[in-house]
């Protein structure tokens, strides 16, 4: 018992220092290229280290995420930075609106819905950009198409940043670990929605590769996006 007790404590532990070095590792990368030119890199360089990770391999966070930073500074922006800049805008003109008081209660409902749908699409962007070998136009197609057709996953994820938003509010010294957290739970979640993803596609072309002997039509079950041109990196 004290074992397993104290085999916990040091898994809640690591996990508290990964989510911290998480952040500091995107924080340290945004602010080197100016914050408008670091995002992107930084993004998909935390999300680097956070798949690495899960695949049990060795990760070195400074060193493997200033070699990603360097080497996405630039492809990244135009599939990355809009789908974390367009949330950021709008979340701050939905700040605005809302101390306008009552006059302003039509377009601040407006602004928070377009905010979520573009936090919906955001939250699958760098996964996606980072999993999936695509030309650089159709990441934010595909994120967008990801966010309607997986709309549960979609609610996952947003539910995910939900909770850790009003941690950060509530405690904000939380903050230095929950920003980390956010991309490792998103990430983690991206990863297994795209194995699922994948998973079924498989079992699609199976089925449609089985003998036709069946009374019925083949059942395909939900909605999935194709295979092609998605070609994992």
């Amino acid at each position: 018992m004290l074992r397993t007790g104290t085999r916990l404590l040091y898994d809640a532990a690591d996990v508290l220092v990964w989510c911290v070095v998480l952040t500091l590792v995107w924080v340290t990368f945004t602010l080197a290229g100016a914050v408008v030119l670091g995002a992107a890199p930084a993004s998909v360089a935390v999300v680097g280290l956070v798949r690495r990770r899960e695949r049990g391999d060795v990760v070195h966070p400074w060193r493997d995420a200033a070699r990603t930073w360097r080497a996405e500074l630039w492809r990244s922006q135009p599939a990355v930075l809009p789908a974390l800049a367009v949330p950021a805008v709008l979340w701050g003109n939905y700040a605005t609106l809302s101390a306008l008081g009552p006059d302003a209660s039509a377009a601040r409902l407006a602004t928070l819905a377009a905010f979520v749908a573009a936090a919906g699409i955001g939250a699958w962007a760098p996964a996606l950009y980072l999993h999936y070998d695509l030309p650089l136009r159709r990441f934010l197609p595909m994120a967008s198409r990801l966010a309607l057709a997986r709309p549960g996953s979609t609610v996952v994820l947003l539910f995910t940043g939900l909770v850790l938003a009003v941690a950060c509010a509530v405690v904000p010294v939380l903050a230095l670990v929950g920003l980390g957290a956010w991309w490792h739970a998103s990430t983690w979640l991206c990863l297994r929605f795209f194995a699922e993803n994948e998973d079924r596609l498989a079992a699609i072309r199976a089925d449609a590769e089985a003998p036709a002997d069946r009374s019925g039509p083949p059942d395909r079950g939900a909605p999935t996006l194709p295979a092609e041109p998605l070609r994992i990196r």
